[in-house]
């Protein structure tokens, strides 16, 4: 399984989690766009600084590694009821 796929599924993961264990889903959706940021952004970096791919390569898998899983939690927050408590 390639490292991309593998950094997809853990962006959903993190979604999930986040979105069972926060009720307010706008603090939950919020919450997954920041750290998901941090850790795509680092991953990128990694690809970078160690594995020695090119900004430009790491750019175009960044942006499918970051956007996918954002897409998903911005199209699944504007699905369904608000679940506040």
């Amino acid at each position: 399984m390639s490292h991309t796929v593998i950094m997809l599924i853990a962006g959903v993961a993190l979604l999930i989690v986040l979105r069972l264990f926060v009720r307010d889903k706008a603090r939950a959706t919020f919450a997954f766009l920041f750290l998901w940021l941090i850790v795509s952004v680092g991953n990128l970096l990694v690809g970078v600084l160690s594995a020695g791919y090119g900004w430009g390569e790491e750019a175009v898998v960044w942006l499918l590694v970051f956007g996918a899983p954002a897409a998903l939690a911005l199209i699944t927050a504007r699905l369904g009821p608000n679940s506040r408590g």
